[in-house]
């Protein structure tokens, strides 16, 4: 044997199964890979679910939010409605009292210029 091929023979024997340990350690990694990357895609559909989901909710809260703007608006109009005619029920009353009184003074005033 040659002093190459002893070299080569040394060479091989370390070498190479170092380097079949190599292949094997990297088709684990392409297989967890692989994995990780089907389970990435997952993620990412279910996230993408979930804003489709929540994009929906949105909708949902808005439409449900203008509803009730409008209904808080028509409750405040009423509310103002009804504070006019309290407001002038009270100017009525208070109104008719001062009639009384003054048909009262008339009167009064009437006897005496008859008396």
């Amino acid at each position: 044997m040659t002093m190459k091929e002893a070299v080569l023979a040394a060479l091989k024997e370390l070498v190479l199964p170092e380097l079949q340990m190599l292949k094997l350690e990297q088709g684990e990694l392409k297989a967890t890979l692989l994995l990780t990357n089907k389970r990435l895609d997952d993620l990412n559909l279910h996230l993408a679910d979930q804003s489709r989901r929540i994009d929906e909710t949105n909708k949902r809260i808005d439409a449900i939010h203008a509803d009730l703007t409008g209904r808080i608006d028509e409750t405040n109009r009423s509310i103002a409605r009804l504070y006019e005619v309290i407001v002038r029920r009270e100017d009525h009353t208070d109104l008719v009292a001062r009639v009384r009184i003054l048909e009262q003074e008339v009167a009064q005033i009437k006897q005496r210029g008859v008396a």
